[in-house]
């Protein structure tokens, strides 16, 4: 197993909150607030479920286009850890259960979180 990645928490959070400022003014039909969390789990880190109001106006080939955007943000930002898993491509993920679809980045190289 790879040796474990060190990520300050707060880094971590204020890059992903950049990534989707960064994709929302790129991808308008989202409007979407930075979120305040991040959800981890073993299929995807993701950012808190997207609303009804923005699913309903958007195509699936635009919410990929969003979570690549949000993904090539933060591998350029910690590549250290996140390089084993995009390779070249940086694609994002969606993680969809019904209406309830999240947007993220798939599982990551083994790194811990600091305060």
């Amino acid at each position: 197993m790879p040796q474990a990645t060190s990520i300050s928490l707060s880094q971590f959070t204020a890059t992903v909150q950049a990534a989707v400022k960064a994709a929302v003014q790129k991808h308008p039909k989202f409007k979407i607030d930075p979120p305040q969390a991040v959800t981890l789990s073993y299929l995807i880190r993701g950012i808190p479920p997207v609303a009804e109001s923005i699913l309903a106006n958007v195509t699936l080939n635009e919410m990929q286009a969003f979570a690549n955007d949000v993904a090539a943000h933060i591998r350029a930002a910690h590549p250290e850890a996140l390089a084993g898993v995009y390779g070249a491509s940086g694609h994002g993920v969606i993680y969809s259960d019904g209406r309830h679809v999240i947007i993220g980045i798939p599982p990551v190289e083994p790194f811990v979180l600091e305060k």
